[in-house]
């Protein structure tokens, strides 16, 4: 009876009540004294259940229930910097500042896209072995890879307009004069002087102007106008060993190439044959907000095609 009692009231422990029959035990008057005493039933344990994994992140304690009055707000956290120890503080260049603004400025404006082409520059290789001492002798600069890039980039940029161009608002502007910059690397930064007119300059004359901007430029001698009125951009990471670079558009342009490392690799050539070869990878980077990636491509395969089949005549 007693255990009944106890069931169903849900006590599941009866040694909390008091027992005042024979040697202690509870009677029927002890369990019903104890239930009109209005004592708290105890609650039946829970099933066993298994122990849950602990996980990686202790989850934040349940806060307990506001009280009437809102708390005040907890203060906000200062902002942690890094530590100093063992630091040098190093105030920013203006050139620094102005290249930070830029870059940043430029991924805000324009859809990067990227495209990666790969060229055999065998030929031109052997072109430039052929005619190294000659150039010299005619035109008193060192024949680079560097013309051979702008011509082959003139050339698909007439062929492409709306890569030769930049935007004003809603507006496309296309250019008629190939004006490409050339990012030259300075001790502390970066500049681009333009080479004006592309279109209309020989393979000698692209040459001499390159040598010729890239000296003043690293001797700060360049003048405002020699740094304005760019419509396409060549940058060459290559020169330092990387194999492509992938560059931030140089505003208010639409596109830009970086040009890698030229390296000797192992290829497949004619006939299924493997042939040792003098392999460069392009990345064009452009603004898909006027330029597609079927035109990028397009213009990417002419710049290839060129490169791959230039014609020697231009060097003479």
């Amino acid at each position: 009876m007693v255990r009944r009692i106890a069931r169903d009231n849900g006590i599941s422990d009866l040694s909390i009540i008091p027992g005042t029959g024979a040697g202690g035990r509870i009677t029927k008057d002890d369990i019903l004294g104890y239930l009109a005493s209005g004592a708290t039933a105890t609650p039946a344990a829970p099933a066993a259940v298994p122990a849950a994994v602990t996980p990686a992140v202790a989850p934040a304690a349940i806060p307990a229930a506001a009280p009437a009055a809102a708390p005040a707000a907890a203060p906000a956290l200062a902002p942690q910097g890094l530590p100093r120890g063992g630091s040098q503080v190093e105030k920013m260049s203006v050139m620094r500042r102005k290249i930070a603004e830029h870059m940043v400025d430029s991924r805000r404006t324009s859809a990067h896209v990227h495209s990666v082409f790969e060229a055999d520059m065998t030929s031109i290789a052997k072109m430039r072995q052929k005619w190294k001492n000659e150039f010299i002798s005619r035109n008193g600069t060192k024949l680079t890879y560097m013309p051979f890039f702008l011509k082959a980039c003139c050339d698909a940029l007439r062929q492409f307009p709306h890569v030769n161009a930049s935007l004003d608002g809603d507006d496309i502007l296309l250019h008629h004069d190939v004006n490409v910059g050339i990012a030259v690397a300075l001790e502390n930064g970066l500049i681009v002087p333009v080479i004006k007119n592309v279109q209309d300059m020989s393979i000698a004359g692209i040459q001499k102007s390159v040598t010729d901007l890239a000296q003043r430029a690293r001797n700060k001698q360049l003048l405002p106008d020699e740094v304005a009125g760019g419509t396409f951009t060549i940058t060459n990471p290559g020169q330092f060993g990387g194999l492509f670079g992938i560059p931030i558009i140089n505003q208010p342009q639409v596109a830009i190439l970086g040009i890698g490392g030229i390296i000797k690799r192992p290829v497949v050539v004619d006939d299924d044959k493997i042939a040792i070869r003098d392999m460069l990878y392009m990345c064009l980077s452009y603004d898909h907000r006027l330029v597609d990636g079927a035109l990028a491509d397009q213009f990417m395969s002419h710049v290839k095609n060129t490169l791959e089949n230039f014609d020697e005549s231009a060097i003479g």
